[in-house]
């Protein structure tokens, strides 16, 4: 029924916590910022990064957009008259993600899914509204990069789900049918809202990091107690 298969990455593929409020993740921030020129105090660090980072949303200036936190790292430098290059920027994005990071792993029944899809012959994607500096480490980290086609991060498009921009870019450059297409993915105002836009199936799953509000949509298929051993027969019903 399906060729392609679009997939969701956090609270789809894979389970994740982060804190950006833990105090001793701006300590050492600040430690790594005033080492490399830029002296920062972790509050007034805290501040600033909050503040650029707004200033980057409203220079985009639609909702539809994703801003580049890397920028934001970039700027942190250049506020206190530091010099940083693409390299550094992207070094202190990664260095931020792994002291924010608590924990990250892949959801069970998601490579057998993967592999079986692979063996089929079919075509799998990824599609997430993301920071590509916290976002393609995290693939590379769990091994999951080789199961993808094509893999596309709202900060690199300049988009986000469920703007239908984001969804018909994937299908124009690997030149995907939207009636051979389903989406997966946990959110149901980003992935499946995005999936009808763009004229998709899509299938929900609900998670622990799903948004609360939900049920609103009406999926193809609903999985809701995040068993994804549960999708994959669903998935592969349809194959």
């Amino acid at each position: 029924m399906y060729r392609n298969y679009i997939f969701d990455f956090y609270g789809t593929l894979a389970d994740i916590r982060t804190d950006e409020e833990n105090p001793y993740l701006w300590k050492k921030m600040s430690e790594i910022y005033s080492a490399l020129g830029a002296a920062y105090r972790p509050e007034e660090l805290k501040r600033m990064f909050r503040t650029l980072e707004q200033r980057e949303c409203e220079r985009i200036g639609t909702e539809d957009a994703e801003p580049d936190l890397t920028r934001v790292f970039a700027l942190l430098y250049r506020e206190k008259q530091v010099p940083c290059d693409a390299v550094q920027a992207k070094m202190t994005a990664v260095t931020f993600r792994a002291l924010s990071r608590e924990y990250l792993r892949v959801y069970d029944g998601v490579r057998e899914l993967l592999e079986e899809l692979k063996v089929r012959g079919k075509r799998v994607f990824l599609l997430s509204n993301a920071q590509t500096d916290f976002t393609r480490p995290e693939i590379e980290m769990l091994g999951l990069t080789a199961y993808f086609d094509g893999i596309f991060i709202s900060s690199e498009q300049g988009c986000k789900k469920p703007s239908p921009a984001f969804f018909e870019k994937l299908l124009k450059q690997f030149g995907l049918s939207p009636s051979e297409s389903i989406m997966i993915g946990n959110d149901e105002s980003a992935d499946i809202v995005g999936a009808k836009r763009a004229g998709m199936d899509s299938l929900y799953i609900h998670t622990a990091i799903s948004p609360e509000e939900y049920g609103k949509t009406d999926p193809d298929y609903r999985v809701m107690d995040g068993d994804f051993r549960k999708i994959r027969g669903l998935v592969l019903d349809c194959v």
